[in-house]
């Protein structure tokens, strides 16, 4: 009898914690200092297709590159781009300013370098002062060097 009403007893839990479980919650947004921002940086390296084509597919690969920085920029999304200048892995940068990582993401798909695998993009969020990036939403640094 005792064991009857043992197994019954955790019957009722089990059926009691299934139902109360919660759905798991979404960590919460953290709270920026009011002075920061966030932007969202893309480190842009050698894809697994660097250099491989003809030069006229080249040519028009990185033409295709550059028009989707100028749109992208036009649509005051992407804020800084630019190669590095040593021929290395590291091929570029974007810093983009938008609403998510997901859409940072998005913006970066359309590329046609990244999306022929000429490009590997790695998206991360980036927080800094307001100011310190010339946007047109905070015109002016809030950190002033010394003279």
């Amino acid at each position: 009898m005792v064991t009857r009403i043992l197994f019954l007893f955790l019957v009722c839990c089990l059926l009691l914690g299934a139902q109360s479980d919660p759905a798991p919650a979404k960590p919460p947004t953290p709270q920026l200092p009011p002075d920061m921002t966030i932007y969202y940086f893309c480190l842009l390296t050698r894809g697994p297709k660097a250099g491989t084509g003809t030069k006229e597919e080249l040519a028009a690969g990185q033409a295709a590159h550059m028009a989707n920085i100028n749109r992208l920029a036009n649509a005051g999304k992407l804020l800084v781009a630019g190669p590095f200048m040593d021929r290395g892995d590291w091929r570029g940068i974007f810093i983009f300013k938008c609403a998510s990582l997901e859409e940072a993401k998005e913006l970066v798909a359309s590329d046609p370098l990244v999306n022929d695998q000429r490009l590997i993009a790695d998206v991360r969020p980036w927080l800094t002062m307001k100011g310190n990036i010339r946007d047109p939403e905070f015109p002016t640094p809030l950190f002033k060097p010394n003279p």
